[in-house]
């Protein structure tokens, strides 16, 4: 019997907006946030460390330790959120995805203690201590975000509803680059982003229902999933959902969820996380993190006017916003892996007329799909452990960027965005030859489309669906008829 389903899609309900927008609020916009605030107040927080060196030691910084220090402020963040990507799956286990969201917020309201008291009490220790907690909070948040938006959302528009990690990513990164400009910085204290959005999300949040995935196959609450998948679809009968939901479970047998180390050693899904960590190492070493971190200074090595920086870093973030809303628009309709290609494809090019001309124009980049292609690619019992693997490699990525784009752009100077353009077209023919398109596709179907190269037999889903039927031929008192089990997820 043919699984096609022939129902027109149900339109996007208000909870699931809501969910994606407050989970992103509280979450992908506290990351862009910190991605570009410490651009701007460069200066003034390199005269506060010098400032606070000389009273203390009676001597001023050196220009080695003044890099040094200035290196690592911005590349803690980064270890913070290897920190906290290699516990998010023992959390998420726990807590579930939205329980882990909600807790989170707590790292982004000590961060924002420790970065008010270090300014007050002169440590700069206390302002370093503050970006590493709040690493921590964007290293789980990154994990956790895009695991819940793909798990609440119909297949339909699971790419355009995963781009509010991306959207909210530059949106954050754009107001922090508003923040920095000349008439606002010193006026307006950058903290009040942690406070104002945890708040909202930790408000809002709890009155959105958890992951029916999470609550069914790994809580066994089936009341729970079927109310909740009423509240996202928007419908009372959602014996379909249950039903493709019972069917995962049932192919993955009494399987409990993997450990990291399970799922380095599983051959069935080898090739996903062999494309999980070249996409998401290629996202962060395609060079986006060097603009975000370093744009002043790229731009006055280039000869740029020093009143004019903020406004055309401004621009950047702008169109950057811009182009991950129009991601969104036409992720459904072009699929992910045209935006990837094209997107890796297109900084090549940028970075490369950056290296001949020295004039930013950076403004396409592949957006967030590197997160939700790492939801898609597995089920659920390898999925936390594949989101830890994918953030571990991203923030090691985005580590290696922090601290290392200043030292190769002072020995490589106007050629330092070669090693971008290798890194962006590297990726482009991996995910060319390899990559799959996933966009409409269940879970169980995007596994069989590995199954090949994997070298793993895959049972046919009419098989799989006749086998939970054998096992559960009634749901809600009604007998399930195979040809029409095609789900909205």
């Amino acid at each position: 019997a043919s699984l096609q389903s022939s129902n027109i899609p149900q339109p996007i309900t208000a909870c699931l907006l809501g969910a994606a927008f407050f989970g992103s609020l509280g979450s992908s916009f506290i990351y862009g946030y910190n991605l570009s605030v410490v651009n701007a107040p460069a200066l003034y927080i390199k005269a506060f460390y010098n400032t606070t060196w000389t009273e203390r030691y009676g001597q001023p910084l050196a220009v080695e330790t003044s890099t040094l220090l200035w290196s690592v402020t911005v590349s803690v963040f980064s270890i913070g959120g290897l920190l906290g990507a290699l516990s998010v799956s023992i959390i998420l286990r726990v807590l579930g995805r939205k329980g882990t969201l909600l807790v989170n917020n707590g790292f982004a309201l000590l961060a924002t203690l420790l970065l008010t008291l270090g300014e007050r009490a002169k440590s700069f220790e206390m302002l370093i201590i503050g970006r590493l907690v709040i690493g921590v909070n964007a290293g789980i948040a990154l994990s956790a975000l895009p695991m819940y938006l793909g798990e609440i959302t119909p297949r339909h528009v699971r790419g355009s509803i995963g781009q509010f990690n991306s959207i909210l990513i530059c949106l954050g990164v754009f107001t922090g680059q508003v923040l920095g400009l000349p008439e606002l910085l010193g006026q307006v204290s950058y903290l009040w982003c942690y406070l104002y959005s945890s708040m909202l999300q930790l408000c809002v949040l709890p009155f959105f229902p958890e992951s029916p995935r999470y609550l069914l196959i790994e809580r066994r609450d089936e009341a729970g999933a079927e109310k909740a998948f009423q509240r996202f679809l928007g419908k009372k009968d959602v014996s379909q959902e249950l039903e493709e939901v019972h069917a995962e479970a049932q192919t993955q047998g009494n399987q409990q969820t993997a450990s990291m180390l399970q799922l380095l050693r599983s051959p069935a899904v080898r090739w996903q996380l062999i494309t999980i960590i070249i996409s998401m190492a290629c996202y962060q070493l395609c060079g986006l993190n060097a603009i975000w971190y370093y744009t002043n200074g790229i731009l006055q090595e280039a000869g740029f006017a020093e009143n004019l920086l903020p406004y055309i870093t401004l621009s950047t973030g702008g169109i950057e916003t811009l182009a991950a809303i129009i991601s969104g628009l036409v992720i459904e309709r072009i699929g992910r892996k045209p935006l990837l290609i094209f997107g890796f494809s297109a900084m090549a090019v940028f970075f490369s007329l950056l290296t001949v001309f020295l004039n930013l124009c950076v403004s396409i980049h592949t957006g967030g799909i590197p997160f939700i292609l790492t939801g898609e690619l597995f089920e659920q019992s390898y999925r936390p452990a594949a989101f830890m693997i994918a953030g571990i490699v991203n923030w090691l990525s985005n580590f290696a960027v922090g601290l290392l784009f200043p030292f190769i752009q002072e020995k490589l100077q106007s050629f330092t965005f070669l090693v971008f353009v290798v890194v962006c077209v590297l990726g482009s023919i991996y995910l060319y030859v390899v990559l799959p398109e996933t966009k409409n596709k269940t879970f169980m179907d995007i596994s069989q489309s590995f199954a090949k190269i994997n070298k793993i037999p895959a049972p046919p889903i009419e098989h799989e669906m006749e086998q939970v039927l054998s096992c559960k031929p009634f749901i809600n008192g009604k007998v399930q008829d195979v040809a029409k089990m095609e789900s909205s997820f």
